[in-house]
C-alpha cells in the first residue's frame, strides 16, 4: 500500500511539472527608452536647424515615482529597466543667454512596455520664467464630517538662484466667468484672463524690494493663520504661516497679529479668501496690472494652476494655455490631501505633469 501511495505522488509530481506554464519571455521592469531632445534656436547660424539640447534635465514620472536624469552631449538619454506603465515626460534647461527663460518640453501618456524599446523625440520651447511658482495648493479640507475647510493655504516657491521680490504681487482666484470660454480664459482675445473672483495683494508696489523671497524658499499664505487642530484634530497648524489672507472689509475675518497680512483688493468682496475644494483656477501676478475687474494681463502673471475633480471630457481645460497648458486632478473633498509639485519649483507649464496628490499637506516644506 505504501509503495502504491508513493507511486501516485511521483506520478502527480511528474504531471504537475509537465503542466507548469513556461516563464514569460519579457519580465516586467525591462522596458527601454531612447529619447533625443532638440531645439530650434534663433541664436544658431541656421535657425531652421534643430540643435541637440545638451545637459538638459529630464523628468520621467509614473505611478512608480519619478526618475531624473540628464541628456548627453548629443541631446540623448537611454534608460533601461523601466516597468510597464504610462509615463509623463518633461525636459527643462535654462536658456543659454537669457536667465529669465527656460527651455521646456513635455510629452504626456508615453506608453512604455516591458521587453520593448520606445524611441521618441521632444522639441523644447522657450518659456519665460521669473522663478516664482505656486508650489502647493491645499483646498480640500481635513478629514471631518462638519464641512470644515478653513485650513486652506497656498504655498509659493522661488525656484531660481537669485533673490526675487513679492512687493505688490497679487494672489487671485480666477473662476468667475462660467459662460463663454470658461474660468481663466482670454474671453475677448485681448491679452488678459477673465473672471477674477478674489484678489489679495502683498504690501507695496511692483519694483520695490521690501519683501524678498530667497532662492529655494517656501512662502506659506494661509486663509486663517491659526492652529486648526484645535477645531478639527485631523487638520494642520498654520499659526506660523508666513502670510495671512485678511479681508479688511470684513469685521468677522480672523487676524493673527503675529502674521503679516495680504490685503483684499476688492472693497465689494466682504468674504474671506476661500477657494473651491475641488475645482478652481489660482493665479499669482506681479501686480503691474491692478485694474482686475476686466481681467488680469497675461504678461503680468507669474504662475497659474487649474485643478479639476476628474478627467471627464466635459471638464475641459479653460485656463489660457499661455499661463498653463494642462490641469491637475484634485483630491476628494475633506480628504486631508493637497496638490504639490513633484519637485520643488518643478514647472513645465503643464500642471497635469507637474503636480501630484500628497497626504498630509506640507506647508513650508516639500
Amino acid at each position: 500500500m505504501k509503495k502504491i501511495f508513493t507511486c501516485l505522488i511521483l506520478i502527480g509530481m511528474i504531471y504537475n511539472v509537465g503542466c507548469i506554464e513556461k516563464p514569460p519571455v519579457a519580465v516586467d521592469g525591462d522596458g527601454k527608452l531612447e529619447l533625443v531632445v532638440l531645439w530650434d534656436s534663433t541664436y544658431s547660424e541656421n535657425p531652421s536647424t534643430a540643435l541637440p539640447v545638451q545637459n538638459a534635465k529630464v523628468f520621467l514620472s509614473s505611478k512608480y515615482g519619478i526618475k531624473i536624469t540628464e541628456t548627453d552631449l548629443n541631446g540623448k538619454i537611454y534608460l533601461e529597466n523601466l516597468p510597464t506603465a504610462i509615463y509623463g515626460l518633461s525636459v527643462r534647461k535654462p536658456h543659454p543667454i537669457d536667465q529669465n527663460i527656460v527651455l521646456i518640453g513635455t510629452k504626456n501618456e508615453l506608453n512604455i512596455l516591458s521587453g520593448r524599446i520606445s524611441v521618441d523625440t521632444i522639441f523644447v520651447n522657450p518659456i519665460s520664467s521669473t522663478g516664482i511658482v505656486i508650489n502647493e495648493i491645499y483646498a480640500a479640507g481635513p478629514v471631518n464630517n462638519i464641512f470644515y475647510f478653513y485650513d486652506q493655504f497656498i504655498e509659493i516657491y522661488n525656484g531660481s538662484d537669485s533673490v526675487r521680490y513679492l512687493d505688490g504681487a497679487i494672489i487671485m482666484r480666477v473662476s468667475g466667468n462660467n459662460e463663454g470660454k470658461g474660468p481663466g480664459a482670454d474671453e475677448d482675445d485681448d491679452g488678459d484672463i477673465d473672471g477674477v473672483v478674489y484678489a489679495f495683494k502683498f504690501p507695496g508696489k511692483p519694483g520695490e524690494k521690501n519683501i524678498p523671497i530667497y532662492p529655494k524658499q517656501f512662502i506659506v499664505c494661509a486663509v486663517d493663520a491659526v492652529d486648526h487642530r484645535k477645531m478639527i484634530s485631523t487638520s494642520i497648524d498654520l499659526s506660523n504661516a508666513d502670510w495671512e489672507f485678511y479681508n479688511q472689509f470684513s469685521p468677522e475675518d480672523i487676524d493673527n497679529p503675529s502674521v503679516p497680512n495680504l490685503i483684499n483688493v476688492f472693497p465689494h468682496r466682504k468674504q474671506d479668501f476661500l477657494i473651491n475644494l475641488v475645482n478652481d483656477v489660482i493665479v499669482i501676478a506681479d501686480g503691474r496690472d491692478s485694474v482686475l475687474l476686466d481681467g488680469v494681463d497675461i504678461s503680468t502673471i507669474l504662475d497659474g494652476v487649474e485643478y479639476q475633480p476628474n478627467p471627464h471630457p466635459q471638464n475641459k481645460k479653460t485656463l489660457d494655455s499661455r499661463v498653463d497648458r494642462g490641469y491637475v486632478i484634485s483630491p476628494p473633498r475633506y480628504s486631508g490631501r493637497s496638490l504639490q509639485r513633484k519637485e520643488p519649483g518643478f514647472d513645465t507649464n503643464d500642471s497635469g505633469t507637474d503636480f501630484e496628490i500628497i497626504e498630509p499637506p506640507t506647508p513650508g516644506k516639500q
